[in-house]
């Protein structure tokens, strides 16, 4: 009995993987792609039922869909932030995805892109350093009209060259076509920072408090230093997303922000304490000294003993 539950609970926790378009094409009832390693698929009659999917599964390219109405929108008091002309949602290779908002509505555009439509070329690496593909989808871009109307045209540009002209020029164009989507998108989120900028203070107000508390928690010294996934977590939103509002709003990520928390903490200690330097630095949750004073003159532009020193 203990096996079969085990079994069944086996079961569950497989995601269906999708390694090439054409699995992705045949799961939703569509012809073979134009082409093996990239696919715009144009639901805008709302002709593809997503529940064809499964529940929840993995691809191993990058996806990004434009959804004609999306949910998620932020609320702050009375009042929304976000647009109303629908919204684009990403997803990275070997990201675990859930269908969980079936009800929703589906109609749009979806881009899947196999990583090795990208090699040779610069966006290879530069696509990696797009936060939103690792963005949760309660973290989606809200579109204004002006930038829906930009997106649907570059949808629609990259549709246009699949379609009708496969050459030896076709991959160069496609991968600018891309560049520029890409581009309008980091653009786009970074006016979604501004526009969400009171929530956001909010959100940066909740940080500082958590880091507060946590540098004088006595249990410090067992936890560790807090750990960007840890401090995400505990503000209910996703790691990039988090960085990447905190760089709209400061100009430093989430890391920085908690390295200049410690450092606060640590010239508190060196100034109102008589611990060593490794008691300082075990305080605040470093296994090695030496890691604390190099983090420290990093930062402070002295070593934690020239401090105490200037200090006194």
């Amino acid at each position: 009995m203990l096996l079969s539950f085990l079994q069944m609970k086996k079961t569950e926790n497989i995601h269906q993987r999708f390694d090439s378009l054409c699995e992705a094409h045949r799961a939703f009832g569509l012809p073979k792609p134009q082409h093996p390693m990239i696919s715009l698929i144009n639901n805008s009659d709302n002709r593809i039922k997503i529940n064809r999917l499964p529940h929840s599964h993995v691809l191993s390219f990058y996806k990004v869909s434009y959804r004609s109405r999306l949910s998620g929108k932020l609320k702050y008091g009375q009042g929304y932030y976000d647009f109303d002309e629908g919204g684009l949602l990403f997803a990275s290779p070997n990201q675990i995805i859930g269908s969980t908002d079936e009800h929703e509505d589906h109609c749009g555009y979806t881009l899947l892109i196999h990583p090795d439509f990208l090699w040779n070329y610069p966006l290879a690496k530069k696509i990696k350093q797009y936060g939103f593909f690792s963005y949760a989808v309660n973290e989606a871009l809200h579109l204004s009209d002006t930038e829906k109307s930009t997106i649907i045209s570059i949808f629609k540009l990259i549709e246009e060259e699949l379609s009708n002209r496969i050459d030896d020029f076709s991959q160069d164009v496609i991968i600018s076509q891309i560049e520029l989507l890409l581009n309008c998108c980091n653009r786009f989120y970074k006016r979604q920072f501004i526009t969400r900028k009171a929530v956001n203070h909010d959100l940066l107000q909740k940080l500082e408090e958590l880091l507060d508390d946590y540098f004088n928690d006595e249990k410090l010294t067992m936890q560790g230093t807090p750990t960007v996934q840890y401090i995400s977590q505990q503000l209910n939103v996703s790691p990039s997303y988090l960085s990447d509002m905190l760089r709209a709003l400061t100009g430093q990520n989430s890391q920085q922000h908690i390295h200049n928390k410690l450092i606060e903490k640590a010239k508190e200690l060196l100034s109102t304490t008589n611990l060593t330097i490794s008691e300082v630095a075990y305080r605040l949750g470093f296994e090695h000294p030496q890691s604390f004073s190099k983090l420290f003159k990093a930062k402070a532009k002295l070593s934690p003993l020239e401090f105490r020193e200037s200090f006194n």
